[in-house]
């Protein structure tokens, strides 16, 4: 399964609404469609999330393209913008059928999960701190296997 990663300078260079808006932009790069009005519904409830710094997981799409993970920089990561990349995406994410996962802070989740179930069935809410499952469709799950790399282990002399 091919991922692409995107990373967005977020506060204090830009604040979380405007954030917001520049991740919309490349997800749903035409501007009114359903997908573009369905992301900017949730706007409020995104924007909290960005401001809670919750980004630093990413924001997991995916559908009929590639995966597309997105993270948010901020503080001096965001000043220096070294790390980010913007760039448009080759494909358009949120074309056919798509869903949304965005990291949110546990004594938030249930809820930004309500709030989000409102307002779509695309957008769902995971807790920031749990792993993003990848699930790949070429492999049948009970023949697939998950690799975990302890650093401290690795490095070990």
């Amino acid at each position: 399964m091919t991922v692409i990663a995107r990373s967005f300078v977020s506060i204090p260079v830009r604040s979380a609404k405007e954030t917001w808006g520049a991740i919309c932009g490349i997800l749903a790069p035409l501007g009114g469609s359903d997908a573009a009005k369905e992301l900017l519904s949730v706007a409020g409830i995104a924007s909290s999330l960005i401001a809670r710094e919750a980004m630093t997981s990413p924001i997991v799409v995916h559908g009929s393209g590639p995966r597309v993970r997105i993270y948010c920089l901020y503080h001096q990561e965001a000043t220096e913008g070294g790390d980010s990349n913007e760039n448009p995406l080759s494909s358009d994410a949120t074309a056919g059928d798509w869903e949304m996962s965005v990291p949110c802070p546990a004594d938030d989740l249930a809820w930004v999960q309500s709030a989000l179930a409102e307002k779509t069935k695309r957008i769902s809410a995971r807790d920031q701190n749990s792993e993003v499952i990848e699930e790949n469709e070429d492999t049948d799950s009970t023949n697939s296997f998950v690799l975990k790399l302890d650093p401290e282990e690795f490095f070990r002399s």
